[in-house]
C-alpha cells in the first residue's frame, strides 16, 4: 500500500512514524514534511491547502491512500478534492469538518443530537459580548468561532481580557466555565461504526502547574489511571455515536478522525469542544500504545468498512510525550536555531524514547528550529512513572538555545 501523509507537524510525524511500522505499507510519502519526517518518508513540495495540487501529487505517486492531518485543509475541502480524484482519503469533506471549522456549528450540532455540553452563546457584537460574559460570570471562556492553531480559546478571570479577545475574534462563542478535569478520546469512524481510541490528557498552559497562556499543548500522557474504566463506552455512548448519527442525518456523513475534548464535571461528562483529525500532542501517546497495524485501520474508514475489522489491539505499556518549544512560545517566537541531541537520543534511548519533530527543517548538516513548538521527545514504559524517567532524561539531552518545556507532565498522573 503506497501511502501519501499531508502536514508537517508532530501529529504527521507520529503519523508517518506508525505507517512505517506497518508491514502492509510499501512506500511512504508527505508533503509538505518536515526534517525528521525526512527519515521516515519521502518528502515532496506541495501547498496542503490546495485540494487540487494535493489531489494531482496523490495520482502521480499511485497512491491508495491518502491521510490529511491538519484542520486547515480539511476544512479548506482537501479531502474531497482527493476522492473526487478517486483516491481513498482518510480526513471529512468540507462541510463534516466544519464541526471543527466552526465552534456555533459544532454546539448546533449537538444541540440536534442531544450531546451534553457547557451552555453557550454564540456573539458577534460588544453588547451581545457584555451580556453573556454577565450571564455566565467569572471565570470567563472566550472561543473564537473558526480556527486558530490550538489558540483562540482564552479562559480568565479578568474581564477585561475577555472581552478584548472577544473584540480581537469578531464571531466568539462565550460558555460557562466547565469545571474537572479534562480529557481527549478520539474515534475512528467511516460515518457509521465508531471505534473509539484510548483515552489522552494534554496540557494546554504553557508554564508548569497549569499557569501562562493557552498554547496548542505542551505535553500529554496516556492511560489515564485516574479515569473510570467505563468512561470510554459512556462517551461512545453519549457523545460520539450521537454526533456522527446527527451529520449523516444532516446529509453531511463525517468519516475520519473525531476527536472530542471532554471535561468530566460535577455533573457528569461535557464535551468541551471537537475536532476534526487527531490532535496534537495527544496522538503521539496513543499510538505509541497502538500495536493494530495503522494504515488498515485509516483505510477502512475511508471506504466504509470498518465494521469488518477486529477489535483494535493495544499496548499496557504506558507513553508520555513532552514538548520543546522555541523561546517566547506562544507569542512569536523565535527560530532559526540549531537544535543538537538528537543522534544522542536515537543512540541511547531507543526504542523506548524517540523525537518526533513539528517546527523544523534541515539547513545544510544541521536542523534548526522553525515554529513555535518544535520537537515532541515521546516515550513508553511500564508505567507512567519509568515512561515520565525516560521521556525527561531524552529531553535532558537535547539542546536549543533558549527553548522551554514543562517539567511537570503527567506527574500528578504517575503520583
Amino acid at each position: 500500500m503506497k501511502v501519501l501523509v499531508i502536514g508537517s507537524g508532530a501529529r504527521e510525524h507520529a503519523l508517518c512514524r506508525s505507517l512505517s511500522l506497518d508491514p502492509a505499507v510499501t512506500a511512504l510519502h508527505c508533503a509538505p514534511g518536515n526534517a525528521g519526517i525526512a527519515e521516515a518518508a519521502e518528502l515532496h513540495p506541495v501547498d496542503a491547502l490546495d485540494g487540487a495540487a494535493v489531489a494531482g501529487l496523490a495520482r502521480e505517486l499511485g497512491a491508495d491512500l491518502v491521510v490529511v492531518g491538519p484542520e486547515a485543509p480539511l476544512v479548506a475541502g482537501v479531502a474531497d478534492a482527493v476522492r473526487d480524484a478517486g483516491v481513498p482519503c482518510f480526513g471529512p469533506s468540507k462541510e463534516a469538518a466544519l464541526l471543527e471549522g466552526s465552534k456555533a456549528f459544532a454546539k448546533d450540532v449537538m444541540a440536534g443530537a442531544g450531546v451534553p455540553t457547557a451552555r453557550s452563546y454564540v456573539c458577534t457584537t460588544a453588547a451581545e459580548v457584555d451580556e453573556a460574559l454577565d450571564a455566565f460570570g467569572a471565570p470567563y471562556v472566550v472561543k473564537d468561532d473558526g480556527l486558530a492553531a490550538g489558540k483562540g480559546v482564552v479562559v480568565t478571570s479578568d474581564i477585561e481580557q475577555a472581552r478584548e479577545h472577544a473584540r480581537a475574534c469578531g464571531r466568539v462563542v462565550i460558555e460557562e466555565f466547565l469545571d474537572g478535569p479534562e480529557v481527549s478520546l478520539f474515534a475512528v469512524t467511516d460515518g457509521e461504526t465508531v471505534v473509539p481510541l484510548r483515552p489522552a490528557q494534554d496540557f494546554k498552559r504553557a508554564l508548569d502547574g497549569d499557569e501562562g497562556p493557552n498554547t496548542g499543548g505542551m505535553g500529554a500522557y496516556s492511560p489515564l489511571p485516574w479515569a473510570d474504566p467505563k468512561l470510554v463506552d459512556e462517551v461512545l455512548d453519549t457523545v460520539l455515536r450521537p454526533t456522527v448519527d446527527e451529520l449523516r442525518r444532516r446529509g453531511t456523513p463525517f468519516a475520519g478522525l473525531l476527536y472530542a475534548g471532554l471535561a468530566i464535571t460535577s455533573r457528569g461528562v461535557r464535551v468541551i469542544e471537537f475536532n476534526a483529525r487527531f490532535g496534537d500532542p495527544e496522538t503521539q501517546v496513543v499510538l505509541a500504545r497502538l500495536e493494530t497495524p495503522l494504515a488498515g485501520v485509516l483505510l477502512a474508514a475511508a471506504n466504509g468498512t470498518l465494521a469488518d475489522l477486529p477489535p483494535l489491539r493495544w499496548s499496557d505499556d504506558a507513553a508520555v510525550t513532552v514538548v520543546i518549544a522555541s523561546h517566547n512560545y506562544p507569542d512569536t517566537p523565535r527560530t532559526g536555531d540549531p537544535i543538537v541531541g538528537l543522534d544522542a537520543v536515537a543512540a541511547h534511548d531507543a526504542p523506548h524514547a524517540y523525537v518526533l519533530h513539528a517546527g523544523t527543517r534541515r539547513e545544510g548538516d544541521a536542523v534548526v528550529s522553525a515554529g513555535g513548538r518544535v520537537l515532541s521527545v515521546t516515550a513508553t514504559g511500564a508505567d507512567l512513572t519509568q515512561a515520565r524517567e525516560r521521556a525527561y532524561t531524552a529531553v535532558s539531552r537535547i539542546s536549543l538555545d533558549g527553548s522551554q518545556h514543562r517539567t511537570d507532565i503527567a506527574e500528578r498522573a504517575a503520583e
